[in-house]
């Protein structure tokens, strides 16, 4: 009976963040699950683990989920946190197997202060484990920053291909489809690889919108020339400073090296003719808080502050878009912002009462720019809350920590969290 391990390790790590993913945060934030209890949390849910941990595979092939650690976005892995997680993985793949198979869910833009590439490390400490003969499948972000290390020690590779990233688990199913036919010996892929020296900016990263949309449709166009498997385009994460920062290619065929490398020669050409197309903009907080002003339509305008964006890895906690609409008087704003000093200091606030704190600002990040509010305190939760999808990265269930709801005299709504969100 084939076995085959489940494991997971990831964290998008923003290099410039000042918030390090500790051990203490993963396990404080409900991040870290063993056994049973992974598949408890993910199935469900569209994320990778839900993917390699569907139980509808053939007869026979037993899944062993051992240990999953998720960080989310955040600064750099601490040392310790790094090092102990990869050994406690690694001591779980030594203690419960001999395994045929192992299925890695990773990121692909971790870092850690011992080792700046985290992914394809944690890979080889695997590796290490259970040898060079066991089939390795890992599945990536897309905003994953590929190097040649993390290819070259793994035998299947797959990154989504959506952003916002609604197909993990169609990623997973694949991956692990692969590695399952690995052990029956029907297949030994052959993979391709190129990095280009080139950075996205985040507002062109969305795979609905051009130059993306073509080139991934032009893809997905070439998986179907005869034994081609897949062919993959990670965006890269700009927020990592990191040497392997950037976008890269990636195909794999059945057996013939030459024609995935043709694959990848036809879309990295595509990515770099589309470079300047790649490269946008955003509008002023003053020209976005205009258009909101004279905003008349029944659908919402939403505001990306791309400057201090959580799910990158940002604190959560800029009041840039909070001053300029405080002090230009625009209303009808709902905004959250991370900070828990406030969430304690209304902790025995009665929900309808008139408050006056002052929000945000508070990292290092933000150089001390919190905003005062006089406002209703309008709500309170403990912040745990569920969004069966498909949701972005294909997670289920969030954990904000305690948070208040806030609703100034003007309209501006603000829910204030513990944890990032």
């Amino acid at each position: 009976m084939p076995r085959v391990a489940v494991l997971g390790l990831t964290l998008e790590a923003n290099t410039f963040s000042t918030v390090k993913a500790t051990m203490e945060g993963m396990q404080r934030e409900g991040g870290v699950h063993r056994g049973a209890a992974i598949a408890d949390h993910y199935l469900g849910s569209t994320a990778t683990l839900a993917g390699f941990l569907d139980p509808d595979v053939p007869d026979g092939v037993e899944l062993v989920p051992l240990v999953s650690y998720r960080a989310g976005a955040l600064g750099e892995f601490t040392a310790d946190a790094f090092d102990d997680a990869t050994a406690d993985m690694a001591a779980e793949l030594r203690a419960r197997g001999p395994f045929d198979a192992v299925l890695l869910a990773l990121h692909g833009a971790a870092v850690a202060e011992n080792a700046e590439h985290a992914d394809a490390e944690a890979a080889e400490r695997m590796r290490a484990v259970v040898g060079p003969d066991v089939p390795i499948g890992v599945v990536l972000d897309m905003h994953a920053n590929v190097d040649r290390q993390l290819v070259d020690c793994v035998d299947v590779l797959r990154i989504f291909q959506t952003n916002p990233h609604v197909d993990p688990r169609d990623r997973a199913l694949e991956c692990r489809s692969v590695v399952l036919s690995m052990l029956e010996g029907r297949l030994r892929p052959v993979v391709a690889f190129e990095q280009l020296p080139l950075v996205v900016n985040i507002v062109k990263q969305d795979t609905s919108d051009e130059p993306m949309a073509g080139i991934l449709a032009r893809a997905r166009e070439l998986e179907e020339r005869p034994g081609m498997l897949d062919v993959t385009i990670a965006e890269g994460f700009p927020y990592a400073d990191v040497e392997q920062m950037g976008m890269a290619v990636l195909a794999s065929h059945r057996d013939d090296r030459a024609a995935a490398q043709a694959a990848v020669d036809e879309i990295a050409a595509l990515l770099w003719d589309a470079r300047v197309e790649l490269q946008g903009g955003a509008v002023t907080i003053d020209e976005a808080l205009q258009r909101v002003s004279s905003h008349t339509g029944d659908r919402p305008i939403l505001l990306l502050d791309v400057g201090d964006n959580v799910g990158g890895g940002s604190c959560g906690d800029s009041t840039s878009i909070l001053n300029a609409a405080v002090e230009q008087g625009v209303g009808r704003i709902a905004m959250t912002l991370w900070d828990p000093l406030v969430v304690a200091e209304l902790s025995d606030v009665a929900v309808g009462e008139q408050v006056s704190v002052t929000v945000g600002g508070r990292s290092a990040e933000q150089e001390g720019r919190p905003q005062p509010l006089r406002a209703v305190l309008t709500g309170r939760s403990d912040g745990v809350f569920e969004d069966p999808g498909p949701t972005h990265g294909g997670f289920r269930r969030y954990d904000a920590g305690p948070s208040v709801a806030l609703r100034t005299d003007s309209g501006i709504a603000v829910v204030v969290t513990t944890h990032p969100m």
